[in-house]
């Protein structure tokens, strides 16, 4: 089940990856576990060869986008999802409409209310595409822009927003 957006680019850098893999090495905390800590660098994560996976160094809000990339000879490639912590913590939220509606059915000795059903359907719509949604592409927008400029990035396209409900 996809429930949670996802978002593929393509890039180049200006000048050599060496160079720039290493700016971001020294811009990056070393962290296996990609939490949010008080750090002076820009990012928190693992960097591996011409491979890396981080989060923003932003306490509060910036592990809630995990950047994974690959650099080779000057072209990139970046996906950017949600975190798993944070995708735990959405899951139980968007749960809430569920228990509504069940706890109606209860309240109300098994009667099936409409209106019920249409406010459980609204209330999980508007946490998935306005509330997630939203919250996914600013703070991934800001995690780009932190990126873009360690790495001096010349140019970036979209080449995939998934943003499908599928079960």
């Amino acid at each position: 089940m996809k429930i949670f957006p996802e978002s593929d680019y393509n890039f180049k850098i200006t000048g050599n990856e060496v160079e720039a893999l290493d700016r971001l090495k020294r811009r990056t905390e070393f962290s296996k576990s990609l939490t949010s800590q008080i750090t002076d660098k820009s990012f928190r994560g693992i960097i591996e060869n011409n491979t890396f996976t981080i989060i923003s160094s932003e306490i509060g809000k910036g592990a809630f986008c995990v950047l994974k990339g690959k650099i080779d000879n000057q072209v990139g490639q970046l996906n950017i999802s949600i975190n798993k912590a944070f995708q735990i913590l959405l899951s139980v939220i968007l749960c809430f409409p569920v228990v509504l509606l069940i706890t109606d059915l209860i309240s109300e000795k098994g009667r099936f209310s409409i209106m019920t059903l249409l406010t459980v359907i609204l209330m999980f719509i508007l946490i998935r595409f306005l509330f997630i949604e939203i919250a996914f592409r600013r703070l991934s927008k800001s995690s780009i822009n932190r990126l873009s400029d360690i790495l001096d990035i010349e140019r970036i396209e979209k080449t995939r927003h998934n943003h499908k409900f599928v079960l």
